[in-house]
């Protein structure tokens, strides 16, 4: 199924595409599709925005960069974000800590700017397989609480792939390779009859332009869709 969701990607947009889904709970896992690793992008403001919030836990400042960096991808909000956690070697182990505690034991934090102007958080290389696993274990993570809501509440500017699937919490990246190519990704939780589980998808279409990754996108979301109950699902234990 993931395998045919990708290659409808790939017939349309051409270049390469990615699916992974992992179910809540620490079950089941699948992929699809011949993309599987890159840049983070603003996916990696989740953990980032995690990690702040639970040294800042209440109301005041954080939580309002947490919401622009969140709601609106706004990088600047994001970087106060980063820079609330200490200095960057600081911040990259505590974004690094959250994304350990949604179950993903594998990824490390890129903590050095090692393309500026990007952030250095952003080009955390970050599987689709991994960041699938963390996805779904949104749910589970007490400290995850007020970014899922969040993400919830992306700002319909935004609201491409995922933003597609009814009741589903995402957050997406995106940004340019160094020839100026895109890479579009998500990822997020969706709920069906039997659980919830994590979902992450990417694309890097022919053309390169980000138009055509976040129209990549909102095709494999909604070709998923209508088979969510096929896929792997559980519940936090």
């Amino acid at each position: 199924l993931l395998d045919r969701i990708a290659a409808r990607s790939v017939e349309s947009f051409g270049g390469t595409a990615g699916i992974a889904v992992a179910a809540t709970g620490g079950g089941e896992r699948a992929s699809g599709g011949s993309w599987t690793s890159g840049a983070a992008w603003s996916t990696a403001k989740v953990p980032v925005a995690m990690a702040a919030l639970r040294v800042h836990p209440g109301p005041g400042q954080t939580q309002e960069w947490a919401a622009r960096a969140i709601r609106l991808s706004d990088n600047s909000a994001a970087e106060a974000l980063w820079s609330s956690l200490g200095d960057s070697r600081a911040a990259g182990a505590a974004t690094e800590e959250a994304i350990r505690a949604l179950g993903d034991h594998v990824t490390r934090v890129q903590w050095q700017r090692v393309r500026p102007p990007y952030t250095a958080f952003g080009q955390t290389q970050w599987s689709l397989r991994d960041q699938a696993v963390a996805a779904a274990g949104l749910p589970c993570a007490t400290d995850a609480a007020p970014v899922l809501a969040l993400m919830g509440q992306i700002d319909p500017a935004q609201a491409f792939g995922l933003g597609h699937v009814p009741g589903a919490r995402f957050k997406g990246g995106w940004g340019p390779d160094v020839s100026g190519r895109y890479l579009v990704r998500q990822f997020g939780v969706l709920t069906v009859s039997s659980g919830t589980l994590g979902v992450a998808l990417a694309a890097e279409p022919a053309s390169g332009s980000f138009d055509s990754g976040t129209a990549a996108l909102s095709l494999m979301a909604q070709e998923l869709a209508p088979r969510l109950d096929a896929l792997p699902a559980g519940d936090c234990r």
